[in-house]
Protein backbone atom coordinates (compact mmCIF):
# COMPACT_ATOMS: atom_id res chain seq x y z
CA UNK A 1 0.00 0.00 0.00
CA UNK A 2 1.36 3.51 -0.74
CA UNK A 3 3.05 5.23 2.15
CA UNK A 4 1.23 7.87 4.17
CA UNK A 5 2.21 11.44 3.40
CA UNK A 6 3.48 13.49 6.31
CA UNK A 7 4.10 17.18 6.86
CA UNK A 8 4.94 20.01 4.48
CA UNK A 9 8.34 21.66 4.58
CA UNK A 10 8.81 25.40 4.88
CA UNK A 11 8.88 27.70 1.90
CA UNK A 12 11.98 29.46 0.66
CA UNK A 13 12.50 32.99 2.00
CA UNK A 14 9.38 35.12 1.71
CA UNK A 15 8.60 38.79 1.80
CA UNK A 16 7.53 41.23 4.42
CA UNK A 17 5.23 44.22 3.96
CA UNK A 18 8.23 46.52 3.79
CA UNK A 19 10.16 44.39 1.31
CA UNK A 20 12.12 41.20 1.04
CA UNK A 21 13.95 39.53 3.87
CA UNK A 22 16.95 37.28 3.61
CA UNK A 23 19.02 35.11 5.90
CA UNK A 24 22.05 36.11 3.83
CA UNK A 25 24.13 38.93 5.33
CA UNK A 26 25.39 41.83 3.24
CA UNK A 27 28.88 40.28 2.86
CA UNK A 28 27.39 36.96 1.68
CA UNK A 29 25.10 38.75 -0.76
CA UNK A 30 28.03 40.66 -2.26
CA UNK A 31 30.17 37.52 -2.35
CA UNK A 32 27.41 35.51 -4.03
CA UNK A 33 26.87 38.06 -6.80
CA UNK A 34 30.63 38.68 -7.24
CA UNK A 35 31.34 34.97 -7.69
CA UNK A 36 28.48 34.74 -10.16
CA UNK A 37 29.95 37.52 -12.31
CA UNK A 38 33.62 36.56 -12.11
CA UNK A 39 32.86 32.93 -12.96
CA UNK A 40 30.81 33.95 -15.99
CA UNK A 41 32.23 33.99 -19.57
CA UNK A 42 33.00 37.72 -19.20
CA UNK A 43 34.69 37.39 -15.79
CA UNK A 44 38.22 38.02 -17.10
CA UNK A 45 37.06 41.05 -19.08
CA UNK A 46 35.43 42.47 -15.95
CA UNK A 47 38.68 42.05 -13.99
CA UNK A 48 40.67 43.83 -16.72
CA UNK A 49 38.16 46.69 -16.77
CA UNK A 50 38.32 47.03 -12.98
CA UNK A 51 42.13 47.18 -13.12
CA UNK A 52 41.98 49.84 -15.85
CA UNK A 53 39.50 51.90 -13.81
CA UNK A 54 41.79 51.74 -10.75
CA UNK A 55 44.71 53.04 -12.83
CA UNK A 56 42.63 55.88 -14.29
CA UNK A 57 41.24 56.85 -10.87
CA UNK A 58 44.75 56.90 -9.41
CA UNK A 59 45.90 59.09 -12.33
CA UNK A 60 42.96 61.43 -11.72
CA UNK A 61 43.87 61.70 -8.04
CA UNK A 62 47.44 62.62 -8.99
CA UNK A 63 46.15 65.28 -11.39
CA UNK A 64 43.91 66.74 -8.69
CA UNK A 65 46.85 66.88 -6.28
CA UNK A 66 48.78 68.84 -8.89
CA UNK A 67 45.76 71.09 -9.43
CA UNK A 68 45.47 71.74 -5.71
CA UNK A 69 49.17 72.59 -5.46
CA UNK A 70 48.67 74.97 -8.40
CA UNK A 71 46.28 77.07 -6.24
CA UNK A 72 49.11 78.54 -4.12
CA UNK A 73 51.30 80.05 -6.89
CA UNK A 74 48.24 81.15 -8.87
CA UNK A 75 46.55 83.07 -6.02
CA UNK A 76 49.90 84.37 -4.79
CA UNK A 77 50.52 85.78 -8.29
CA UNK A 78 47.11 87.45 -8.09
CA UNK A 79 47.85 88.94 -4.67
CA UNK A 80 51.22 90.31 -5.99
CA UNK A 81 49.56 91.57 -9.21
CA UNK A 82 52.30 89.70 -11.12
CA UNK A 83 50.87 89.44 -14.69
CA UNK A 84 53.69 87.33 -16.12
CA UNK A 85 53.48 84.70 -13.36
CA UNK A 86 49.68 84.85 -13.59
CA UNK A 87 49.75 84.01 -17.32
CA UNK A 88 52.32 81.28 -16.75
CA UNK A 89 50.11 79.68 -14.11
CA UNK A 90 47.17 79.82 -16.51
CA UNK A 91 49.25 77.78 -18.95
CA UNK A 92 50.04 75.28 -16.21
CA UNK A 93 46.31 75.06 -15.46
CA UNK A 94 45.48 74.29 -19.08
CA UNK A 95 48.00 71.42 -19.13
CA UNK A 96 46.64 69.93 -15.89
CA UNK A 97 43.01 70.44 -16.97
CA UNK A 98 43.69 68.80 -20.35
CA UNK A 99 45.26 65.81 -18.60
CA UNK A 100 42.26 65.51 -16.24
CA UNK A 101 39.78 65.92 -19.12
CA UNK A 102 41.35 63.01 -21.01
CA UNK A 103 41.18 60.88 -17.86
CA UNK A 104 37.54 61.89 -17.29
CA UNK A 105 36.55 60.78 -20.79
CA UNK A 106 38.47 57.53 -20.41
CA UNK A 107 36.91 56.85 -17.03
CA UNK A 108 33.39 57.47 -18.40
CA UNK A 109 33.95 54.96 -21.21
CA UNK A 110 35.46 52.39 -18.85
CA UNK A 111 32.64 52.74 -16.30
CA UNK A 112 29.85 52.34 -18.84
CA UNK A 113 31.64 49.41 -20.47
CA UNK A 114 32.07 47.86 -17.03
CA UNK A 115 28.34 48.26 -16.33
CA UNK A 116 27.58 46.55 -19.64
CA UNK A 117 29.88 43.61 -18.92
CA UNK A 118 28.66 43.25 -15.34
CA UNK A 119 25.10 42.99 -16.59
CA UNK A 120 26.09 40.56 -19.33
CA UNK A 121 27.87 38.25 -16.90
CA UNK A 122 25.15 38.39 -14.22
CA UNK A 123 22.20 37.92 -16.58
CA UNK A 124 23.86 35.10 -18.50
CA UNK A 125 24.60 33.24 -15.27
CA UNK A 126 21.10 33.74 -13.85
CA UNK A 127 19.54 32.76 -17.17
CA UNK A 128 21.69 29.63 -17.37
CA UNK A 129 20.62 28.43 -13.93
CA UNK A 130 16.98 29.48 -14.38
CA UNK A 131 16.74 27.53 -17.63
CA UNK A 132 18.21 24.31 -16.26
CA UNK A 133 15.80 21.40 -16.78
CA UNK A 134 12.70 21.87 -14.59
CA UNK A 135 14.41 24.57 -12.47
CA UNK A 136 12.08 27.39 -13.58
CA UNK A 137 9.01 25.24 -12.83
CA UNK A 138 10.29 24.25 -9.41
CA UNK A 139 11.21 27.82 -8.54
CA UNK A 140 7.75 29.03 -9.61
CA UNK A 141 6.29 26.62 -7.06
CA UNK A 142 8.77 27.53 -4.32
CA UNK A 143 6.80 30.41 -2.85
CA UNK A 144 7.27 34.21 -3.14
CA UNK A 145 10.86 33.86 -4.41
CA UNK A 146 9.56 32.42 -7.68
CA UNK A 147 7.24 35.37 -8.34
CA UNK A 148 8.13 37.62 -11.31
CA UNK A 149 11.60 36.24 -12.12
CA UNK A 150 11.54 38.36 -15.30
CA UNK A 151 11.68 41.53 -13.16
CA UNK A 152 14.70 40.25 -11.23
CA UNK A 153 16.59 39.11 -14.32
CA UNK A 154 15.78 42.15 -16.43
CA UNK A 155 15.23 45.30 -14.38
CA UNK A 156 16.81 44.44 -11.02
CA UNK A 157 20.06 43.17 -12.55
CA UNK A 158 20.33 46.27 -14.73
CA UNK A 159 19.95 48.60 -11.76
CA UNK A 160 22.25 46.49 -9.59
CA UNK A 161 25.07 46.50 -12.16
CA UNK A 162 24.77 50.21 -12.92
CA UNK A 163 24.62 51.19 -9.25
CA UNK A 164 27.42 48.80 -8.30
CA UNK A 165 29.76 50.27 -10.91
CA UNK A 166 28.89 53.89 -10.13
CA UNK A 167 28.99 53.51 -6.35
CA UNK A 168 32.03 51.22 -6.31
CA UNK A 169 34.13 53.51 -8.48
CA UNK A 170 32.86 56.56 -6.57
CA UNK A 171 33.92 54.95 -3.29
CA UNK A 172 37.32 54.04 -4.75
CA UNK A 173 37.82 57.56 -6.02
CA UNK A 174 36.75 59.07 -2.70
CA UNK A 175 39.11 56.79 -0.77
CA UNK A 176 42.12 57.62 -2.94
CA UNK A 177 41.36 61.35 -2.85
CA UNK A 178 41.01 61.35 0.91
CA UNK A 179 44.31 59.54 1.43
CA UNK A 180 46.15 61.93 -0.89
CA UNK A 181 44.60 65.17 0.37
CA UNK A 182 44.76 64.08 4.01
CA UNK A 183 48.54 64.17 3.57
CA UNK A 184 48.35 67.73 2.23
CA UNK A 185 46.15 68.82 5.14
CA UNK A 186 48.40 67.15 7.69
CA UNK A 187 51.45 68.99 6.42
CA UNK A 188 49.61 72.33 6.36
CA UNK A 189 48.21 72.01 9.91
CA UNK A 190 50.81 69.76 11.52
CA UNK A 191 52.03 72.34 14.03
CA UNK A 192 48.82 74.25 14.60
CA UNK A 193 48.41 75.54 18.16
CA UNK A 194 45.16 76.52 19.89
CA UNK A 195 45.47 79.04 22.68
CA UNK A 196 42.90 78.66 25.47
CA UNK A 197 43.14 80.55 28.77
CA UNK A 198 46.78 81.50 28.28
CA UNK A 199 47.71 77.90 27.51
CA UNK A 200 48.76 76.53 24.13
CA UNK A 201 47.38 73.22 22.87
CA UNK A 202 49.01 71.56 19.88
CA UNK A 203 46.68 69.57 17.61
CA UNK A 204 48.79 67.85 14.92
CA UNK A 205 46.88 67.73 11.64
CA UNK A 206 43.80 69.42 13.08
CA UNK A 207 42.34 70.02 9.57
CA UNK A 208 42.36 66.26 8.94
CA UNK A 209 40.49 65.63 12.19
CA UNK A 210 38.08 68.46 11.43
CA UNK A 211 37.26 66.92 8.04
CA UNK A 212 36.76 63.48 9.60
CA UNK A 213 34.49 64.78 12.37
CA UNK A 214 32.47 66.91 9.95
CA UNK A 215 31.86 64.07 7.51
CA UNK A 216 31.28 61.47 10.25
CA UNK A 217 28.51 63.57 11.79
CA UNK A 218 26.80 63.88 8.43
CA UNK A 219 27.20 60.17 7.65
CA UNK A 220 25.74 59.11 10.98
CA UNK A 221 22.74 61.42 10.59
CA UNK A 222 22.20 60.22 7.01
CA UNK A 223 22.19 56.60 8.14
CA UNK A 224 19.79 57.22 11.03
CA UNK A 225 17.36 59.19 8.87
CA UNK A 226 17.57 57.21 5.65
CA UNK A 227 18.07 53.56 6.65
CA UNK A 228 14.37 52.79 6.10
CA UNK A 229 14.81 53.49 2.39
CA UNK A 230 16.35 50.03 1.82
CA UNK A 231 13.19 48.16 2.74
CA UNK A 232 10.98 50.75 1.05
CA UNK A 233 12.88 50.43 -2.23
CA UNK A 234 12.65 46.63 -2.11
CA UNK A 235 8.90 46.87 -1.51
CA UNK A 236 8.50 49.27 -4.40
CA UNK A 237 10.35 46.97 -6.82
CA UNK A 238 8.11 44.07 -5.79
CA UNK A 239 4.98 46.15 -6.39
CA UNK A 240 6.34 47.41 -9.73
CA UNK A 241 6.83 43.80 -10.78
CA UNK A 242 3.22 42.98 -9.88
CA UNK A 243 1.96 45.91 -11.96
CA UNK A 244 4.11 44.95 -14.92
CA UNK A 245 2.92 41.35 -14.75
CA UNK A 246 -0.74 42.38 -14.64
CA UNK A 247 -0.27 44.56 -17.74
CA UNK A 248 1.51 41.77 -19.63
CA UNK A 249 -1.17 39.29 -18.60
CA UNK A 250 -3.94 41.51 -19.99
CA UNK A 251 -2.03 41.94 -23.24
CA UNK A 252 -1.57 38.17 -23.55
CA UNK A 253 -5.27 37.43 -22.96
CA UNK A 254 -6.85 40.44 -24.64
CA UNK A 255 -9.13 38.26 -26.82
CA UNK A 256 -10.68 36.42 -23.88
CA UNK A 257 -11.07 39.67 -21.91
CA UNK A 258 -12.79 41.44 -24.81
CA UNK A 259 -15.16 38.54 -25.45
CA UNK A 260 -16.10 38.40 -21.76
CA UNK A 261 -16.41 42.21 -21.63
CA UNK A 262 -14.08 42.07 -18.67
CA UNK A 263 -12.25 45.33 -19.36
CA UNK A 264 -13.69 47.11 -16.33
CA UNK A 265 -12.74 44.25 -14.03
CA UNK A 266 -9.21 44.11 -15.44
CA UNK A 267 -8.91 47.89 -15.10
CA UNK A 268 -9.90 47.55 -11.46
CA UNK A 269 -7.17 44.95 -10.90
CA UNK A 270 -4.55 47.05 -12.65
CA UNK A 271 -5.61 50.15 -10.71
CA UNK A 272 -5.22 48.14 -7.50
CA UNK A 273 -1.63 47.22 -8.45
CA UNK A 274 -0.99 50.83 -9.51
CA UNK A 275 -2.26 51.99 -6.13
CA UNK A 276 0.20 49.66 -4.42
CA UNK A 277 3.03 51.06 -6.54
CA UNK A 278 2.03 54.64 -5.78
CA UNK A 279 1.74 53.92 -2.05
CA UNK A 280 5.20 52.33 -2.02
CA UNK A 281 6.59 55.26 -4.00
CA UNK A 282 5.02 57.78 -1.60
CA UNK A 283 6.86 56.10 1.28
CA UNK A 284 10.10 56.54 -0.66
CA UNK A 285 9.28 60.19 -1.41
CA UNK A 286 8.84 60.87 2.31
CA UNK A 287 12.12 59.11 3.03
CA UNK A 288 13.95 61.15 0.38
CA UNK A 289 12.48 64.38 1.73
CA UNK A 290 13.67 63.60 5.25
CA UNK A 291 17.11 62.61 3.96
CA UNK A 292 17.39 65.86 1.98
CA UNK A 293 17.33 67.84 5.23
CA UNK A 294 20.68 66.22 6.03
CA UNK A 295 22.33 66.06 2.60
CA UNK A 296 21.28 69.54 1.45
CA UNK A 297 21.98 71.04 4.87
CA UNK A 298 25.53 69.75 4.88
CA UNK A 299 25.85 70.86 1.26
CA UNK A 300 25.09 74.46 2.13
CA UNK A 301 27.37 74.46 5.16
CA UNK A 302 30.17 73.03 3.01
CA UNK A 303 30.27 76.28 1.02
CA UNK A 304 31.94 78.08 3.97
CA UNK A 305 33.21 75.17 6.07
CA UNK A 306 36.62 74.84 4.26
CA UNK A 307 37.35 78.55 4.70
CA UNK A 308 36.25 78.49 8.35
CA UNK A 309 38.48 75.53 9.15
CA UNK A 310 41.50 76.94 7.27
CA UNK A 311 41.00 80.54 8.54
CA UNK A 312 42.98 80.03 11.80
CA UNK A 313 46.09 79.20 9.72
CA UNK A 314 45.67 82.39 7.69
CA UNK A 315 44.98 84.72 10.61
CA UNK A 316 47.88 83.25 12.60
CA UNK A 317 50.18 84.13 9.69
CA UNK A 318 51.19 80.52 9.01
CA UNK A 319 50.02 80.64 5.39
CA UNK A 320 49.62 83.27 2.70
CA UNK A 321 46.37 83.98 0.88
CA UNK A 322 47.41 81.43 -1.76
CA UNK A 323 48.17 78.96 1.01
CA UNK A 324 44.71 79.64 2.48
CA UNK A 325 43.05 78.79 -0.84
CA UNK A 326 45.25 75.71 -1.17
CA UNK A 327 44.31 74.57 2.35
CA UNK A 328 40.62 75.28 1.74
CA UNK A 329 40.75 73.35 -1.54
CA UNK A 330 42.47 70.39 0.11
CA UNK A 331 39.91 70.42 2.94
CA UNK A 332 37.06 70.50 0.40
CA UNK A 333 38.50 67.51 -1.44
CA UNK A 334 39.13 65.55 1.75
CA UNK A 335 35.74 66.18 3.35
CA UNK A 336 33.89 65.68 0.04
CA UNK A 337 35.57 62.28 -0.14
CA UNK A 338 34.42 61.57 3.40
CA UNK A 339 30.95 62.92 2.50
CA UNK A 340 30.58 60.20 -0.14
CA UNK A 341 28.30 58.24 2.18
CA UNK A 342 26.09 61.30 2.81
CA UNK A 343 25.81 62.29 -0.84
CA UNK A 344 25.10 58.75 -2.02
CA UNK A 345 22.94 57.34 0.76
CA UNK A 346 19.80 57.34 -1.37
CA UNK A 347 21.62 55.49 -4.15
CA UNK A 348 23.15 53.11 -1.60
CA UNK A 349 19.67 52.29 -0.27
CA UNK A 350 18.52 51.62 -3.84
CA UNK A 351 21.59 49.43 -4.42
CA UNK A 352 20.97 47.47 -1.21
CA UNK A 353 17.37 46.83 -2.27
CA UNK A 354 18.31 45.54 -5.74
CA UNK A 355 21.21 43.53 -4.29
CA UNK A 356 18.78 41.92 -1.85
CA UNK A 357 16.35 40.92 -4.61
CA UNK A 358 18.98 39.62 -7.03
CA UNK A 359 21.01 37.82 -4.33
CA UNK A 360 17.86 36.15 -2.98
CA UNK A 361 16.93 35.05 -6.49
CA UNK A 362 20.44 33.78 -7.18
CA UNK A 363 20.51 31.87 -3.90
CA UNK A 364 17.11 30.33 -4.66
CA UNK A 365 18.35 29.24 -8.10
CA UNK A 366 21.37 27.40 -6.75
CA UNK A 367 19.55 26.03 -3.69
CA UNK A 368 16.34 24.86 -5.38
CA UNK A 369 17.12 21.43 -6.79
CA UNK A 370 13.59 20.23 -6.20
CA UNK A 371 10.36 21.96 -5.20
CA UNK A 372 9.59 21.97 -1.51
CA UNK A 373 6.33 20.55 -0.25
CA UNK A 374 5.35 17.22 1.24
CA UNK A 375 8.18 15.18 2.67
CA UNK A 376 7.09 11.96 0.97
CA UNK A 377 8.61 11.65 -2.50
CA UNK A 378 8.01 9.60 -5.62
CA UNK A 379 11.15 7.67 -6.52
CA UNK A 380 12.36 8.21 -10.09
CA UNK A 381 14.66 5.84 -11.93
CA UNK A 382 15.89 5.10 -15.43
CA UNK A 383 15.30 1.61 -16.77
CA UNK A 384 15.81 -0.31 -19.97
CA UNK A 385 14.59 1.30 -23.22
CA UNK A 386 11.18 0.28 -24.48
CA UNK A 387 9.15 0.44 -21.26
CA UNK A 388 7.70 2.84 -18.68
CA UNK A 389 6.75 1.33 -15.33
CA UNK A 390 4.73 2.65 -12.37
CA UNK A 391 4.77 0.85 -9.03
CA UNK A 392 2.38 1.69 -6.15
CA UNK A 393 2.02 5.21 -7.54
CA UNK A 394 0.32 7.85 -5.38
CA UNK A 395 0.15 11.59 -6.10
CA UNK A 396 -0.42 14.09 -3.33
CA UNK A 397 -1.36 17.77 -3.43
CA UNK A 398 -2.90 20.15 -0.91
CA UNK A 399 -6.37 19.26 -2.24
CA UNK A 400 -6.01 15.63 -3.32
CA UNK A 401 -4.45 12.31 -2.50
CA UNK A 402 -4.91 10.07 -5.53
CA UNK A 403 -3.47 6.75 -6.66
CA UNK A 404 -3.39 4.41 -9.61
CA UNK A 405 -5.78 1.56 -8.94
CA UNK A 406 -3.39 -0.79 -10.76
CA UNK A 407 -0.39 -1.11 -8.43
CA UNK A 408 2.06 -2.69 -10.91
CA UNK A 409 2.02 -1.14 -14.38
CA UNK A 410 4.40 -1.65 -17.30
CA UNK A 411 3.71 0.18 -20.57
CA UNK A 412 5.56 -1.28 -23.53
CA UNK A 413 6.87 0.63 -26.55
CA UNK A 414 4.07 1.20 -29.11
CA UNK A 415 1.33 0.49 -26.58
CA UNK A 416 -1.62 2.90 -26.33
CA UNK A 417 -2.79 3.45 -22.75
CA UNK A 418 -5.67 5.58 -21.46
CA UNK A 419 -5.64 6.58 -17.79
CA UNK A 420 -9.21 7.38 -16.75
CA UNK A 421 -9.44 9.84 -13.88
CA UNK A 422 -12.42 9.65 -11.55
CA UNK A 423 -14.23 12.98 -10.95
CA UNK A 424 -12.27 15.17 -8.54
CA UNK A 425 -8.94 13.42 -9.03
CA UNK A 426 -5.77 15.31 -9.86
CA UNK A 427 -5.23 14.29 -13.47
CA UNK A 428 -2.88 17.19 -14.17
CA UNK A 429 -0.85 16.32 -11.05
CA UNK A 430 -0.51 12.76 -12.40
CA UNK A 431 0.69 14.18 -15.73
CA UNK A 432 3.25 16.35 -13.94
CA UNK A 433 4.33 13.43 -11.76
CA UNK A 434 4.97 11.24 -14.82
CA UNK A 435 6.95 14.14 -16.34
CA UNK A 436 9.05 14.51 -13.18
CA UNK A 437 7.66 17.96 -12.31
CA UNK A 438 5.52 16.86 -9.34
CA UNK A 439 7.56 14.57 -7.06
CA UNK A 440 5.16 14.71 -4.13
CA UNK A 441 3.56 11.39 -3.32
CA UNK A 442 4.78 7.83 -3.08
CA UNK A 443 5.74 4.88 -5.25
CA UNK A 444 8.17 4.55 -8.11
CA UNK A 445 8.28 5.67 -11.74
CA UNK A 446 10.84 4.12 -14.07
CA UNK A 447 11.38 5.84 -17.40
CA UNK A 448 13.27 4.46 -20.40
CA UNK A 449 16.90 5.58 -20.49
CA UNK A 450 17.92 7.53 -23.57
CA UNK A 451 14.44 7.70 -25.11
CA UNK A 452 12.66 10.99 -25.77
CA UNK A 453 9.25 11.54 -24.16
CA UNK A 454 7.11 14.20 -25.79
CA UNK A 455 4.81 15.95 -23.30
CA UNK A 456 1.57 17.59 -24.44
CA UNK A 457 -0.02 19.40 -21.46
CA UNK A 458 -3.66 20.37 -21.03
CA UNK A 459 -4.92 23.53 -22.70
CA UNK A 460 -3.42 25.54 -25.51
CA UNK A 461 0.04 24.23 -26.46
CA UNK A 462 3.05 26.48 -26.07
CA UNK A 463 4.15 28.31 -29.22
CA UNK A 464 7.63 29.86 -28.94
CA UNK A 465 8.40 33.14 -30.68
CA UNK A 466 9.98 32.41 -34.03
CA UNK A 467 9.28 31.13 -37.52
CA UNK A 468 6.70 28.40 -38.06
CA UNK A 469 9.58 26.07 -38.94
CA UNK A 470 11.17 26.73 -35.54
CA UNK A 471 7.81 26.20 -33.82
CA UNK A 472 7.45 22.77 -35.43
CA UNK A 473 11.01 21.73 -34.57
CA UNK A 474 10.87 23.05 -30.97
CA UNK A 475 12.81 22.29 -28.80
CA UNK A 476 15.13 20.80 -31.45
CA UNK A 477 16.94 22.75 -34.16
CA UNK A 478 15.05 23.29 -37.43
CA UNK A 479 18.15 22.15 -39.32
CA UNK A 480 17.63 18.67 -37.87
CA UNK A 481 14.81 17.99 -40.36
CA UNK A 482 14.54 18.08 -44.14
CA UNK A 483 12.52 20.66 -46.01
CA UNK A 484 9.88 18.20 -47.17
CA UNK A 485 9.31 16.86 -43.64
CA UNK A 486 7.84 20.17 -42.46
CA UNK A 487 5.47 20.44 -45.42
CA UNK A 488 4.40 16.80 -45.12
CA UNK A 489 3.56 17.21 -41.42
CA UNK A 490 1.44 20.30 -42.10
CA UNK A 491 -0.47 18.69 -44.98
CA UNK A 492 -1.10 15.54 -42.94
CA UNK A 493 -2.81 17.55 -40.16
CA UNK A 494 -4.88 19.68 -42.52
CA UNK A 495 -2.68 22.77 -42.12
CA UNK A 496 -1.59 23.05 -45.75
CA UNK A 497 -2.45 26.76 -45.80
CA UNK A 498 0.48 27.32 -43.45
CA UNK A 499 3.06 25.63 -45.68
CA UNK A 500 4.04 28.86 -47.53
CA UNK A 501 4.55 30.53 -44.13
CA UNK A 502 7.21 28.19 -42.77
CA UNK A 503 9.84 30.92 -42.66
CA UNK A 504 7.49 33.64 -41.42
CA UNK A 505 7.63 34.92 -37.85
CA UNK A 506 4.26 35.58 -36.19
CA UNK A 507 2.54 35.37 -32.84
CA UNK A 508 1.21 31.95 -33.81
CA UNK A 509 -0.76 31.62 -30.58
CA UNK A 510 -2.85 34.56 -31.83
CA UNK A 511 -2.86 33.77 -35.53
CA UNK A 512 -4.29 30.26 -35.16
CA UNK A 513 -7.50 28.90 -33.65
CA UNK A 514 -7.30 26.51 -30.71
CA UNK A 515 -7.93 23.47 -32.95
CA UNK A 516 -5.23 24.66 -35.35
CA UNK A 517 -2.80 25.12 -32.50
CA UNK A 518 -3.52 21.60 -31.25
CA UNK A 519 -3.10 20.25 -34.78
CA UNK A 520 0.19 22.13 -35.03
CA UNK A 521 1.30 20.44 -31.80
CA UNK A 522 0.39 17.03 -33.27
CA UNK A 523 2.26 18.01 -36.46
CA UNK A 524 5.28 18.70 -34.23
CA UNK A 525 4.95 15.17 -32.79
CA UNK A 526 4.62 13.74 -36.31
CA UNK A 527 7.73 15.61 -37.44
CA UNK A 528 9.85 14.50 -34.49
CA UNK A 529 8.34 10.98 -34.17
CA UNK A 530 9.32 10.51 -30.49
CA UNK A 531 9.33 6.99 -28.98
CA UNK A 532 6.89 8.15 -26.28
CA UNK A 533 4.04 10.66 -26.09
CA UNK A 534 2.40 11.68 -22.80
CA UNK A 535 -0.85 13.66 -23.21
CA UNK A 536 -2.97 15.44 -20.60
CA UNK A 537 -6.60 15.52 -21.76
CA UNK A 538 -5.99 16.98 -25.23
CA UNK A 539 -8.25 14.53 -27.08
CA UNK A 540 -11.25 15.71 -25.10
CA UNK A 541 -10.89 19.29 -26.45
CA UNK A 542 -10.81 18.34 -30.15
CA UNK A 543 -13.75 18.42 -32.53
CA UNK A 544 -14.84 15.00 -33.78
CA UNK A 545 -13.44 15.43 -37.30
CA UNK A 546 -10.12 16.75 -35.97
CA UNK A 547 -9.97 13.94 -33.41
CA UNK A 548 -10.45 11.34 -36.14
CA UNK A 549 -7.59 12.90 -38.11
CA UNK A 550 -5.31 12.88 -35.06
CA UNK A 551 -6.23 9.27 -34.23
CA UNK A 552 -5.42 8.28 -37.82
CA UNK A 553 -1.97 9.87 -37.53
CA UNK A 554 -1.22 7.93 -34.33
CA UNK A 555 -2.58 4.74 -35.90
CA UNK A 556 -0.42 4.95 -39.03
CA UNK A 557 2.63 7.27 -39.03
CA UNK A 558 3.14 7.11 -35.24
CA UNK A 559 2.27 3.47 -34.69
CA UNK A 560 5.65 2.80 -33.03
CA UNK A 561 5.25 5.59 -30.50
CA UNK A 562 3.99 4.60 -27.07
CA UNK A 563 1.08 6.81 -25.98
CA UNK A 564 -0.17 7.50 -22.45
CA UNK A 565 -3.27 9.72 -22.44
CA UNK A 566 -4.78 11.01 -19.19
CA UNK A 567 -8.46 11.95 -19.40
CA UNK A 568 -12.05 11.25 -18.44
CA UNK A 569 -14.50 8.55 -19.61
CA UNK A 570 -15.66 10.73 -22.53
CA UNK A 571 -12.18 10.48 -24.05
CA UNK A 572 -12.21 6.69 -24.40
CA UNK A 573 -11.49 5.61 -27.97
CA UNK A 574 -10.68 2.37 -29.82
CA UNK A 575 -7.13 3.71 -30.28
CA UNK A 576 -6.40 2.74 -26.68
CA UNK A 577 -5.77 -0.92 -26.11
CA UNK A 578 -5.49 -0.66 -22.36
CA UNK A 579 -7.19 1.37 -19.63
CA UNK A 580 -5.81 2.31 -16.20
CA UNK A 581 -7.69 4.08 -13.42
CA UNK A 582 -6.78 7.07 -11.26
CA UNK A 583 -8.86 6.98 -8.09
CA UNK A 584 -9.03 8.64 -4.71
CA UNK A 585 -6.63 7.20 -2.17
CA UNK A 586 -8.56 5.10 0.37
CA UNK A 587 -7.17 6.89 3.43
CA UNK A 588 -7.28 10.54 4.44
CA UNK A 589 -3.92 12.19 4.01
CA UNK A 590 -2.67 14.67 6.52
CA UNK A 591 -0.46 17.61 5.60
CA UNK A 592 1.51 19.52 8.15
CA UNK A 593 1.04 23.14 9.01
Amino acid sequence: MPSTVTERSKEIAGTSPEGETSHLGLARQIGLISRTIFRSPVGKTVMLLVAAVIIVVAGTAYGQIRLNAWNKPFYDALSRRDLRDFLFQLGVFLVIAGFLLALNVTQRWLVETLELKLREGLVLSLLHDWMLPRRAFWLANAGPMGVNPDQRIHEDTRKLCELSADLGIGLLQASILFLTFAGVLWVLSNDFVFRVADRDYTVPGFMVWAAILYASAGSLLSYLVGRGLIGRNAARYAREADLRFSLVRVNEHVDDISLAQGESDERRRIELHLGNVLAATRRIVRGHANLTWITAGFGWITIVAPILVAAPLYFSGKVSFGGLMMAAGAFSQAQSSLRWFIDNFSAIADWRATLLRVANFRHALIATHEPRGFESRIAYAEGDPGAISMDDLEIVSAANSDMLKETKVVVKSGERVLILGAPGTGKTQLFRALAGLWPWGAGRITRPAGEQIFYLPRGTPYMPRGTLREVLAYPLKAESFGESAFTRALYRLGLERLAPLLDTTHRWDRELSQDEQLCLAIARILLQAPPWVLIDGTFGSLDDDVLELVIDVFTNELQRSGVIHIGGPAQAHPLFTRVLHLVKAPRTRKSAE
